[in-house]
């Protein structure tokens, strides 16, 4: 079994920045993929950026230039540095874990966190 813990949020003013971290733990060799999504208050859940194993990455829009995803192998842990920010940054933010490789098999399963809130302030 896979489990993710969030940690990092809370409550910031516009402007200010955030570190938002994701361990996983569980009979793990590699992840194939870690990210994080956020859902707002009455909407649905978005993608704000993913890591690949192999170095790629993928960021909504609303993050390039703003937010950075990376990741510590070695700890199953991935990170989102989330700088410049706006009241609409306003969400639940969660982990996720694709496609995990153990020591007896390879699970093409998305894991997920139980999400960590992050408040922006005007």
């Amino acid at each position: 079994q896979v489990q993710l813990v969030e940690s990092g949020g809370g409550l910031v003013q516009a402007g200010g920045s955030l570190r938002l971290s994701c361990a996983a733990s569980g009979d793990i060799l590699s992840i194939n993929a870690m990210g994080w999504y956020r859902q707002a208050p009455g909407k649905q859940r978005e993608l704000v950026a993913t890591l690949t194993s192999g170095g790629s990455t993928n960021y909504a829009d609303s993050a390039k230039g703003r937010f950075t995803i990376s990741r510590e192998h070695a700890k199953n842990t991935v990170y989102l540095q989330m700088d410049s920010l706006k009241p609409e940054d306003t969400a639940v933010y969660c982990c996720i874990a694709a496609g995990v490789f153990t020591t007896r098999e390879y699970l093409p399963t998305n894991y997920w966190g139980q999400g960590t809130q992050v408040t922006v302030s005007a």
